[in-house]
């Protein structure tokens, strides 16, 4: 009977934040590729382009044309997922037929007047101008009184559905806890409740002490491989002080949380020397104005290439009718991004 490897036997590991398990196989990266493989998207676009609906003084879809806007700009999505108005709503629901109305406010945030950059090719000061207004937008969003969760993320690549390459990101406002949040803030009430301190916290030391899949690390931020990770090279970026939120950042975190945000972006770029693809997105206390000791500010990275630049990981078969499966080992994609460049390929 063999000795159990992590790195060679199937098994399962728990994610405590979901309160889910995931199934391991890091013997099948050895198998050969015969699926799909992705088109890479031409990396020649101008610094601004005429036809661009996001680039700066140009008209979008609406009419609304952009202000020349010289670092970030932030303005209401002019095809919103949801809408501010109250509805009147006669509650027929019933347990097998529920439903209730969802209000919300969909931003769209530009990083950049450069059409042609994304968040590794920008500076430190650039990318700390987009940490300022999540932050200045987390305050305006959550002040609505029917807004009780704020959602900022990234969609960066086509092969991620985003349908326009500038620079962006987009915050989703909304009366509900969507429901991978709801299931992280309960995981994460519960254990507090018992603890008495932040599931995160006691996580990340003890990551911190093991060493194999922290990525990059600084003075008040963590990027690692979690230990319970789906996606290929996913990552996620832990506060090393526990604080809820985004506007508790100080000055010298927020800094710093634009150092690691370009760090862990430029060694993606560098894993296949293309423009990296993922979605990324924060997550933080809700704006329910109920103090949550429990949360701990985190952001997820979720990039779905497998093996080079043009083969991605499908969430099919398996993965749709049983539970998440990967592939490579999370200490395996620690290693390899660990050891990339922090310069990012363009500029070697």
């Amino acid at each position: 009977m063999q000795v159990f490897n992590t790195n060679e036997h199937p098994h399962r590991r728990y994610n405590p934040l979901l309160d889910e398990w995931i199934l391991v196989s890091p013997h099948r990266a050895k198998r050969p590729w015969q699926g799909q493989k992705e088109t890479l998207p031409e990396d020649n676009r101008p610094e601004h382009d005429e036809n661009c609906y996001l680039c700066s003084g140009n008209m979008r879809s609406n009419g609304i044309k952009n202000p020349e806007y010289t670092d970030c700009f932030v303005f209401e999505n002019d095809f919103s997922a949801l809408l501010q108005e109250e509805v009147f709503f006669e509650n027929k629901s019933s347990t097998l037929f529920q439903a209730k109305p969802e209000r919300g406010i969909n931003k769209v945030v530009c990083f950049s007047p450069k059409h042609n950059v994304t968040i590794p090719e920008m500076e430190i000061s650039e990318i700390e101008k987009i940490v300022q207004i999540w932050k200045m937008q987390y305050i305006e969003l959550g002040s609505n009184d029917f807004i009780n969760y704020v959602q900022i993320f990234e969609n960066k690549g086509s092969v991620m559905g985003c349908s326009n390459p500038h620079p962006h990101g987009q915050i989703w406002a909304q009366s509900s806890l969507p429901s991978q949040v709801e299931k992280t803030q309960r995981s994460l009430r519960s254990y507090y409740d018992k603890n008495k301190t932040s599931l995160l916290k006691d996580y990340l030391e003890q990551e911190l002490k093991f060493k194999e899949r922290i990525v990059i690390e600084n003075d008040h931020f963590v990027v690692l491989v979690p230990y319970w990770a789906i996606w290929p090279y996913e990552t996620m970026i832990i506060s090393k002080r526990h604080f809820g939120n985004i506007i508790a950042m100080n000055n010298e975190e927020s800094l710093a949380f634009a150092s690691i945000l370009k760090g862990i972006t430029v060694k993606y770029d560098n894993l296949f020397e293309t423009s990296f693809p993922y979605s990324s997105g924060i997550h933080q206390a809700p704006t329910d104005r109920v103090i949550h000791p429990e949360w701990h500010f985190h952001m997820h990275f979720y990039p779905p290439l497998l093996r080079s630049a043009t083969v991605k990981k499908f969430m099919v078969g398996y993965e749709m009718l049983g539970e998440a499966q990967r592939d490579i080992s999370p200490e395996q994609s620690a290693k390899i991004l660990r050891e990339l460049s922090n310069t990012h390929y363009k500029q070697r």
